[in-house]
């Protein structure tokens, strides 16, 4: 009985994981256009996410990677000239989005990111599921329009 309990305990877990999952999966980005260099793009989003008080915990060079791995791939494409992925957290932004719904966890950390392609640089993040993360794509917004300036 006990088992049969923690079995539907664990199914009933793993299925709450793969559909965050798969939300975050299909999930769309908003990015604005960067009248600048990436290199500017790159130096406003992290004063943006500092000044915010909040630490960036890593920075994703995916586009380096990308690059770098094309060629080990069979690929002559290239997606992006430079792309990065910054990750961190806001503990007052977190706390209140968990508290409406503990699986909001699958959506942390949060994340801007800057890319270049063909000389257009832009700056973006997650468009993600209406309801309580609104909050946290109102830090996302602002941290985006702060490194705009």
């Amino acid at each position: 009985m006990q088992n049969q309990r923690l079995s539907g305990l664990l199914a009933g877990a793993v299925g709450a994981v793969l559909s965050a999952l798969s939300s975050t999966a299909t999930a769309q980005s908003i990015s604005v256009a960067y009248d600048g260099s990436f290199d500017d793009a790159t130096f406003g989003v992290e004063n943006a996410i500092v000044d915010k008080g909040l630490v960036i915990d890593y920075v994703s060079h995916v586009g380096d990677m990308l690059n770098r791995t094309g060629a080990d791939l069979g690929s002559d494409v290239v997606i992006f000239d430079s792309a990065r992925i910054y990750l961190f957290c806001s503990a007052v932004v977190s706390r209140k989005v968990m508290e409406a719904n503990p699986d909001n966890v699958a959506f942390c950390p949060y994340s801007v990111y800057v890319t270049d392609k063909n000389g257009l640089v832009e700056i973006g993040y997650q468009d993600y599921p209406d309801g309580p993360m609104d909050m946290v794509e109102e830090l996302l917004g602002d941290i985006v329009e702060a490194a705009m300036e």
